[in-house]
Order: C-alpha cells, then structure tokens, then sequence
C-alpha cells in the first residue's frame, strides 16, 4: 500500500522536460568554417562579458547621481576610456554583419561628464542621458545573446551532421592526432 500524499508522489515522479526543437545550420555562418565559428562565439562571449561590465559602471554612475552625490574620481576616469569602448563590436562585424544590433553610446564622453552639483537641470540631463546609455547597452546585449545563441545552434548542428567535428575541440597532445584515422 502507497502511503505518500498526492503531493509527495508528483513531487517525486520524474520531470519532463520540454522537447527543444534540433538546432538547425544558419545562412548567415554558412561561410564560416567550424573553427571560425567557434572564434565567432568567443568573440560573442568577450564583448557580452565587455558590454555586461560597461552597463555595471553606467548602472553605478547612475546610483550615484540619482542619490545626490556625483564625484568621479580622476583615479576612476581612466576605467573608460576610448581604447576599451566599442573595440569588439569593430571586430565582430567583420565576422558577420551586425545590422541588427544596436549603437553603442557614448560611454567615455558620459563618463568623464562633469556636472556643477547645484546645477539641477545639469543633474537631470545626465541622469536621462546616463539612463539612457544603460537601456541602449541592455538593448546590445540583448541582440549579442541571440546571436550567441544562433551560433551555437549552428555549431551543434554542426556537431549533430557529423559527430566526428567534437573531436576538433579536444586538446592534442603534441606528436597524436585529434581525430582517429
């Protein structure tokens, strides 16, 4: 005799999990080979890691002013500067074109923005502007995570067709072959 509630039994019955439909190989990396497709995907995840790190500061510079005190220390400035801004996205556009993805802001000019603190209509705009470099940098984000993961769709597409290619991604041991003959 089965003593457990009604609760207990679902809560012990197996999960099931939605059926994901089978990635499918994209047009738009079709000329990519499988190792340009997976420098591709690093190069997603480093400006995503890049862009996350922008949207912190701008998210804390905004805090900062929203709660009345705006000091950016000369130590911090060069935290953003030219060099760092918009560096990936240049890259990554000359692997696939980036149409679809938003513009960056300008993120050392907002940083490096001083305002006069008794100045409320100076405070205001550089709360709107910075406001509006965070939604901007959401917005980018967003498009680099469905591009990241069409890539990796296409890539496991790749690896569905011809389950040989994972073996390319293990390390070989100098004088081996990665892939048996």
């Amino acid at each position: 005799m089965d003593l457990q509630s009604p609760r207990a039994a679902a809560a012990s019955a197996p999960r099931k999990h939605p059926v994901r439909p089978a990635p499918v190989r994209s047009d738009e990396h079709a000329h990519l080979t499988l190792q340009g497709l997976r420098e591709y995907r690093t190069r997603l995840t480093a400006e995503e890691a890049n862009v996350s790190y922008w949207r912190r500061i701008i998210q804390a510079r905004l805090d900062v002013v929203r709660a009345g005190s705006d000091l950016v220390s000369e130590n911090l400035k060069p935290v953003l500067t030219d060099a760092r801004v918009g560096a990936g996205r240049s890259a990554l556009v000359e692997i696939v074109p980036m149409d679809d993805v938003p513009p960056l802001p300008d993120l050392a000019g907002l940083w490096e923005r001083q305002v006069d603190p008794s100045d409320a209509e100076a405070i205001a705009g550089l709360e709107h502007d910075l406001d509006a470099a965070e939604r901007q940098l959401s917005e980018y984000r967003a498009a680099l995570h469905r591009r990241l993961g069409a890539a990796t769709s296409d890539l496991i597409a790749r690896y569905r067709d011809e389950p040989g290619l994972c073996l390319a991604a293990l390390p070989v041991q100098p004088g081996r072959r990665a892939i048996p003959a």
